[in-house]
């Protein structure tokens, strides 16, 4: 199975969001874990994700499990492991392949690329989300884009 992973989702597996529940730490753990042993995880080429993964945890793989996830990402970039999608930068955090929709023009540019990704990819995978509400507040428009989303934590991201 193809997933796409928010950063959010290592900061809570590595205890760095404060408002996540201890249930929504062990299931972030153990949907990582999930990957690490049987999944495939869709990152770009350009390794925007991966840089972004960086800037909030350790390559080092210690002492948690978002560090241990980014190492093993990290190892296993350029494998099977994990696909690589070609996504067109215009700008800092501005793509291509992002829709051009009056509902989106508000969507954190950060998560620009995460979108970009699950449009680029044939297989179209959900992205996993942990705490970052604003993902379900862009919830339908971006379902309006053939874009699905994986919430971890639903209790912390609740519709508005």
């Amino acid at each position: 199975m193809h997933h796409i992973v928010d950063t959010n989702v290592l900061l809570v597996a590595s205890r760095k969001a404060p408002q996540a529940s201890l249930t929504c730490v062990l299931t972030c753990i153990e949907y990582l874990e999930t990957i690490q042993k049987s999944g495939t995880l869709v990152i770009d080429s350009n390794r925007l994700i991966i840089s972004e993964y960086m800037n909030k945890n350790s390559m080092s793989g210690q002492p948690n499990s978002g560090d241990a996830f980014l190492k093993w990402v990290w190892d296993h970039q350029a494998t099977s492991r994990c696909e690589q999608v070609t996504i067109t930068q215009i700008s800092e955090n501005e793509f291509v392949e992002f829709p051009d929709s009056e509902s989106l023009k508000n969507f954190d540019k950060s998560d620009r690329k995460f979108v970009a990704v699950a449009i680029t990819h044939p297989a179209q995978p959900a992205i996993a989300n942990a705490v970052d509400s604003d993902w379900r507040n862009y919830e339908q428009a971006l379902k309006d884009h053939g874009v699905n989303l994986h919430f971890l934590c639903p209790e912390l991201s609740p519709k508005s």
